[in-house]
């Protein structure tokens, strides 16, 4: 009994990652500096960037460590979402929240450079150019590169895999797998528009508060009994 218990109390712990993970990755696209969020890859770009920085480098600092939290949160959510997927198609589920967790990981990294180190640059009071090629080598460094390729290939297959180990599953139906791998696709193509990014991301957001719900309800079933478990029956005999 004790056992279920805490299993029930994990999966509703990790069920409130969901609409968090929403909640904080809205909010960082809806305040990061409109034309800011962006890979820089010529000094003159990085010029640019620059001069739209310094007018709002505190915006930037928040937008940034908001993305980097609804990436942590987003991570743990892959990992709620697959306990969805509990028979038929959990070794995708578990595929997705491996690549969902890995491009979450790659993400946070990027966005480092895209907000953090940005705000930190167009606040050094160095001269644009020095700030610019310092742009420039952050992101056209190896590991740059490399966190950056594989949050961009992780950010839009994740949620194909998941999407697809949930309808495989049958465990959600197929309107609810459609907005939320829809939904995340559009999404995760939003560049940094200002508050109008709210209505293209919502869809997704919604997705998530509803499969946040059926890990919660899911929870609070019985655990069925494996029969297996059961000892054999004694003759009296």
């Amino acid at each position: 009994m004790d056992v279920h218990r805490s299993v029930r109390a994990r999966q509703r712990i990790l069920a409130i990652f969901l609409p968090v993970a929403a909640v904080l990755y809205v909010s960082a696209e809806a305040l990061d500096p409109r034309g800011t969020d962006q890979i820089v890859t010529t000094t003159s770009a990085g010029v640019k960037l620059l001069a739209i920085a310094a007018k709002h480098p505190g915006q930037l600092y928040v937008a940034g460590t908001l993305s980097i939290f609804a990436l942590g949160a987003l991570a743990v959510s892959y990992a709620a979402l697959a306990l969805l997927v509990p028979h038929r198609g959990w070794v995708v589920a578990t595929v997705g929240a491996l690549v969902g967790g890995i491009g979450a990981f790659c993400g946070a990294i990027v966005n480092v450079l895209v907000g953090i180190s940005l705000a930190a640059a167009a606040t050094a009071h160095t001269a644009p150019d020095a700030g610019a090629r310092f742009l420039v080598t952050s992101f056209n460094s190896g590991a740059g590169q490399l966190f950056t390729y594989l949050y961009f290939i992780t950010e839009y297959t994740a949620p194909v895999i998941m999407g697809y180990a949930l309808w495989r599953s049958r465990s959600v139906p197929l309107w609810l797998v459609v907005l939320f791998t829809v939904g995340f696709e559009v999404a995760a193509a939003q560049s940094s528009k200002g508050p109008l990014v709210i209505l293209f991301m919502l869809p997704w957001a919604v997705a998530m508060v509803l499969l946040a719900a059926r890990i919660w309800q899911s929870a609070a079933r019985p655990a069925a009994r494996d029969p297996r478990l059961d000892p054999e029956p004694v003759s009296s005999l």
